[in-house]
Formats: structure tokens, sequence, C-alpha cells
């Protein structure tokens, strides 16, 4: 299984913009899906965005679509968050993802490796 490692969390402002990264390590990054999850204060781990193993398929949570873009460089094993028009309700903490899959697919669930997350909070 890969091992993951973010980075890029912090505080900003409503508004600002802040750019998440993850590092794989122990796998061939090109075989996974990888994804973006978090989880805010008393709730739920959520979906936010994924990218298919070559990158071409992208899909995003209605609640950041539009504002934030998922990519990846397999030959750096890194996957990219870039946050813009941050809002307070995107304040938590952000879990990178692998999945292992033979096809282009995006899933939205079913992920076995993650990192330890990263802190975003978001000032009003």
């Amino acid at each position: 299984q890969v091992q993951l490692v973010e980075s890029g969390g912090g505080l900003v402002q409503a508004g600002d913009s802040l750019t998440l990264s993850c590092v794989g390590s122990g796998g061939t990054f090109s075989n996974y899906a990888l994804a973006w999850f978090r989880q805010g204060p008393g709730t739920e781990r959520e979906f936010v965005a994924v990218i298919s193993r070559a990158g071409r398929v992208r899909n995003y949570a209605d609640s950041v679509r539009r504002r934030f873009t998922i990519s990846r460089d397999n030959s750096k094993n890194t996957v990219i968050l870039q946050m813009n028009s941050l809002k307070p309700e995107d304040t938590a903490i952000y879990y990178c993802a692998a999945r292992y899959t033979v096809t282009g697919a995006t899933p939205t669930d079913g992920y076995g490796s993650w990192g330890q997350g990263t802190q975003v909070t978001v000032s009003s």
C-alpha cells in the first residue's frame, strides 16, 4: 500500500487561497486514484475531490466545485489541492487518500491508504 503525507495546511482568512500537497511512497503512484477528504469539527469525514490514475478525469463535491482544483504529478508522486475563495465552512482536517484502480475510475469511497491529515482553518 502506498504511504501518504500531507502538507500545506494553515490559518487563512475568508476569500484567501491555500494549496495542499500530498506525497506518496511505497507503491506505483500511477496505479492509484487519488482523493481529498475532509472532516470538520463535529462532522463526519466527507469527500472533497478525486482524480483518476492518469489525471484525465476529476470530480468534486458540489460544495467545492469551481473553487477547488485537484491535480497530480505522477513523476513526483504528488497530488495537489488548490483551494480558492475559502470560506469558514471549509475549516477541517484535510486528508489525502489513495485507492488502487485498474481503470480510470474516480471513486468517492473505498479508500485504503490515508495520510495523517493537515489542518485548514478559515477565519471570517
